[in-house]
């Protein structure tokens, strides 16, 4: 399906698509995919006319956000090869969002589902798990999620495969898969091909990976994959891993982008407050971070033309308590200031 009407910031949705036998009829599991893209103009105001951003608005998933999808690929196939059993409980590590995904699907089917995240994740996002009936098993905030991962691991084998099911969204290949098979394409056809430049923050690395991979591919190779990831190990962009310094997921393969993009935090948070009040969209700190990162990437290569779709995970509405939103004017300007002194001192 091509745009509608480019000189207007229109939301365009893909075709529909064929509804999965394995889950109900009129199940909300129906409903993960196919998110609109939406035009971004006022952010980008300053670039080339022929450059368009574009962001993906994957908060329009059940559940809030792009996890949605490999969640219900992982336990799609967990059921359909039968290791995820009646009475089984799913275990999982995660930042949040992953978590909430298969909180939702746990409820949908009526499976229980305890989950392991760093204590210093949003209280929305904690919130939204227990809304969901989920267990919740807070592992060690200055660990961040690779802490999480461990603890995880350890109750796992500690239950010797007697209670839980781990789907492993770090290792699962159906991570990047599910975004091979429906992110990727939704893209494609949204932009009726003329897609350029592709931008995904890294957690997981499934986004990037699997999204990237079939771009690359079904564009015979134009299209560039660009990785956004934290400028630093000790950053403030909630789901996102500094790769350098932490465990790399096995559901990341970075023969797929082209580049790596270091996104500072406090440039994350700006442009998360920026698109709000220019935009009208309420997006989470990780679509800041790729937001921002697309903007200098295309002002430091002087890109003259070109079509920008970029990931827009979550919204800011499971962020409203952080330092992002919580800050007042001077603490912001603070920041902002100590930030452009230590880029200047990196210089």
């Amino acid at each position: 399906m091509a745009l509608t009407n480019p000189y207007h910031n229109v939301l365009a949705f893909p075709d529909g698509k064929r509804l999965d036998p394995l889950f109900p009829e009129g199940s909300i599991l129906h409903l993960v995919g196919n998110t609109p893209l939406v035009r971004l103009r006022a952010v980008g105001k300053d670039l080339p006319p022929g450059v368009e951003l574009w962001g993906k608005c994957e908060w329009m998933n059940p559940s809030g956000s792009v996890k949605a999808r490999p969640a219900l690929w992982m336990i799609r196939d967990a059921l359909k090869s039968g290791r995820l059993q009646p009475g089984k409980t799913i275990l999982e590590s995660t930042s949040g969002n992953t978590g909430i995904a298969l909180a939702m699907i746990g409820a949908s089917l009526g499976i229980p589902v305890t989950l392991v995240m760093p204590a210093n994740a949003s209280e929305e996002r904690k919130a939204v798990l227990k809304a969901y009936g989920a267990e919740l098993i807070l592992s060690d905030p200055m660990e961040g999620s690779d802490g999480a991962i461990i603890l995880s691991k350890e109750i796992l084998e500690k239950d010797g495969g007697k209670k839980y099911f781990k789907p492993d969204q770090y290792n699962n290949p159906m991570n990047p898969q599910a975004h091979y098979e429906s992110t990727g394409p939704e893209i494609w056809k949204q932009t009726g091909g003329r897609v350029t430049h592709f931008f995904s923050s890294l957690g997981t690395g499934g986004t990037c990976s699997g999204t990237g991979r079939y771009l690359r591919e079904v564009s015979g190779e134009k299209v560039k994959v660009l990785a956004v990831e934290p400028d630093s190990p000790f950053h403030g962009i909630e789901g996102l891993k500094h790769m350098a310094s932490s465990i790399v997921p096995g559901t990341y393969d970075a023969q797929v982008h082209h580049e790596k993009l270091p996104a500072p935090t406090d440039e994350a948070y700006d442009y998360c407050i920026r698109i709000a009040k220019e935009e009208g969209l309420l997006v989470g700190q990780s679509s800041g971070a790729t937001v921002g990162s697309a903007i200098r990437y295309a002002k430091k290569n002087n890109i003259e033309k070109g079509v920008f779709v970029m990931i827009l995970c979550d919204s800011a509405e499971r962020y409203l308590s952080t330092a992002v939103w919580a800050d007042t004017p001077d603490e912001r300007a603070s920041r902002m200031e100590a930030h452009r002194k230590l880029k200047d001192k990196k210089a």
